[in-house]
């Protein structure tokens, strides 16, 4: 088995807020990856006395624990246990029901000698690769299928679409939105590899428009994980005086995970 795993902070001076682990069980049998990528809070805070990487940090340690320790217990409900865990860690001090309050989203995958497992939450993505070279992309696509005019503050945001029926889901502090996340399952022999991605080093295809998703996986198999992300940075770095200037971050935390099982 091959992993590489690469995490870049968008902003050197700043915290990344991104999290990845790869899980390999002491059995030698299957394994687990984990990306979450943070969501960054608005300036006034959202109701926290701690940071995303806090959150994240806590958040993944979890999951890359549950999903090696408890293999027969589905994504879905070890995402829900996590969440449930991490809220524990400051409900007492911190006001969780803030729509700020720290968030992510979410890209699992687990496989044994029989299947592959898998869920998504927000807009990060997974990426399949078969035998064959066919490459399919698991996303939730809930967000980009909303309308700019809808997404044109974070307070509109906030209000009406994030955690909301009709809008968009990430993991916070309810543990119920678990049940929100794609999933699915397939067999182990229709799978040679994985490739999460958190939005920052999917920008390659869905902002850049560099190649396709499986153009992006081979790129990441042939040269690596870093070769993706620094032509990332090199395309951010071309656009950034683009005019009129293009909405959200000129950089942002980059983290890819690659898996050939």
């Amino acid at each position: 088995m091959r992993t590489e795993l690469v995490s870049e902070p968008g902003d050197p001076g700043r915290p990344n807020e991104d999290f990845a682990s790869v899980g390999l069980p002491a059995s030698g049998q299957g394994g687990s990856l984990v990306v979450l990528d943070g969501v960054t809070p608005p300036r006034d805070g959202g109701g926290c006395l701690h940071s995303v990487p806090w959150f994240t940090a806590r958040l993944g340690g979890a999951l890359t624990e549950l999903t090696v320790s408890l293999p027969d217990v589905p994504l879905a409900e070890l995402l829900s246990r996590a969440l449930t865990r991490t809220a524990a860690g400051h409900a007492a001090i911190c006001d969780l029901s803030h729509p700020r309050t720290p968030q992510a989203t979410v890209v699992l995958a687990r496989w044994s000698p029989a299947s592959v497992e898998y869920l998504v939450l927000s807009d990060s993505a997974l990426l399949v690769e078969s035998p064959g070279g066919t490459v399919a992309a698991l996303v939730d696509d809930r967000l980009a299928l909303l309308p700019r005019s809808a997404l044109a503050t974070d307070a509109l945001v906030d209000a009406t679409l994030r955690n909301r029926e009709g809008g968009f889901f990430t993991a916070a502090a309810d543990p119920s939105v678990a049940s929100r996340a794609v999933t699915g399952s397939l067999p182990r022999g229709e799978v040679r590899a994985l490739t999460a991605l958190t939005d920052g080093a999917a920008r390659w295809v869905e902002r850049f428009h560099q190649g396709s998703w499986a153009d992006c996986l081979t790129l990441v198999r042939k040269e690596g994980p870093q070769s993706l992300v620094d032509r990332v940075r090199t395309l951010e770095r071309a656009d950034a005086d683009r005019v009129p200037p293009r909405r959200g971050k000129t950089h942002d935390d980059a983290t890819v995970v690659y898996v050939e099982l």
